[in-house]
């Protein structure tokens, strides 16, 4: 995938189609050159071919969940130094520690973020 020079890459992995389109519109009016991925094995198979800027990781998916996608990426060193951002309305502490433990960089609940805040917070790991 070929990209421009100032157009920042995000991977968004979210299986719901509805939620992954609105985030994707919300992304790419904000300047974001956006890919989906559904599940977690495809998630981890356009994260290698594309080498993403930032990855915004959901974490109940089908195949394989977000926490195995995270464990996997954060164990191949090249993706050491992409953010992962993880985003999922789970939100009990066990789960927020377990991604972090992990390597994800930020960890954020769906429901209580807008879409302006959410590109706020992308911005502050993705220098565009």
């Amino acid at each position: 995938m070929l990209k421009a020079k100032t157009q920042k890459t995000i991977l968004l992995v979210e299986d719901d189609n509805f939620v992954g389109m609105a985030y994707k519109d919300g992304l790419t009016r904000a300047g974001f050159l956006v890919e989906n991925a559904l599940d977690g094995f495809e998630a981890i198979e356009k994260a290698q071919k594309m080498r993403p800027d930032l990855i915004l990781l959901d974490l109940v998916m089908p195949l394989k969940n977000g926490f195995e996608v995270l464990e996997e990426l954060r164990k191949d060193k090249t993706f050491s130094d992409i953010p992962i951002v993880v985003v999922s309305n789970l939100g009990q502490e066990s789960d927020v520690e377990k991604a972090m433990n992990l390597g994800a960089t930020d960890y954020v609940m769906k429901n209580q973020i807008s879409m302006k805040q959410m590109v706020e917070r992308i911005q502050k790991y993705v220098k565009m």
